[in-house]
């Protein structure tokens, strides 16, 4: 009798969204209406209806709308020793680096930063040779769709692929982090803003812009000259630039400054990720 009232009484959020589909969805439009009526009527809470969001739109992005841009790569010369690169790669902590040759658009190779440790016990210079501990690089086109891109990714087991444009240049650098946060959200989210700093700098050259900044600071830490006549925030500014409340990963340009939305709700944005725009 417990068993009946447990599978009548307390249906799981699987079955509850079953039944929600009572009318099949024609289109991607009218499956992320349905998802979004299951989480206003509780069958879905905030964090699961933005990952079913972030995986269905996945495919409608492409490598050269998250990449890394070529001007904010951080590369190593295949004719450094390391004394000469090892500075770059503490102060970046990053697990991976590009290899390079004479110019940025000759790639030789990938380098893990962990396949460096055995310098420790071996602190051999006169031998050392950094081609020798090189990876295979992965290129790939800037028009390559993120949803295939994670596939092979997963498939081939890479963590990195170096974006090349139509001329064969490079373009910039994708990881299957950047991939995977346009599904579950950033990975450094508002907690990786301290609670008394509104704006974090990020390894990339973006940063990490909690929606409250006041555009006082704002200007003053970016020397921008944004009005604050009419908007105290930045959240204030981004939502009348985009005239509606934007969803995540949503993306405008103000001046010359990009805005990602990385955390918002049904009433206000969260935390922003600010990347600076060359001119």
């Amino acid at each position: 009798m417990s068993e009946d009232r447990s599978s009548n009484g307390h249906r799981s959020w699987l079955e509850k969204i079953t039944q929600a589909f009572v009318h099949e969805p024609k289109n991607r439009q009218e499956l992320l209406e349905l998802l979004r009526e299951a989480h206003q009527n509780n069958l879905l809470d905030s964090e699961a209806l933005s990952i079913v969001e972030g995986a269905i739109q996945v495919a409608d992005l492409q490598v050269r709308d998250i990449m890394v841009p070529r001007s904010q790569v951080i590369s190593i010369r295949a004719n450094q020793s390391p004394e000469e690169f090892l500075p770059a790669i503490i102060e970046a902590a990053h697990s991976r680096y590009p290899v390079v040759g004479e110019t940025l658009d000759d790639v030789v190779g990938i380098l893990l930063a962990k396949d460096l440790l055995p310098l420790i016990l071996k602190p051999d210079r006169e031998t050392f040779n950094v081609r020798d501990m090189l990876r295979p690089a992965t290129f790939v086109p800037e028009s390559k769709r993120l949803n295939v891109l994670l596939k092979e990714f997963r498939a081939n087991h890479n963590h990195m692929a170096v974006v090349i444009d139509e001329y064969g240049g490079v373009a910039g650098l994708v990881t299957i982090e950047d991939v995977l946060e346009q599904i579950v959200g950033d990975i450094e989210d508002e907690h990786d803003v301290e609670e008394d700093s509104y704006i974090k700098p990020l390894p990339s050259g973006d940063f990490l812009i909690k929606a409250l900044t006041p555009i006082e600071n704002f200007n003053e830490c970016f020397h921008s000259a944004f009005s604050d006549d009419e908007f105290d925030t930045v959240g204030g500014l981004v939502m009348n630039a985009f005239g509606h409340l934007p969803k995540r990963n949503e993306i405008t340009e103000i001046g010359a400054f990009r805005f990602r939305i990385l955390n918002a709700d049904s009433r206000r944005i969260h935390l922003l990720r600010l990347t600076p725009l060359e001119r």
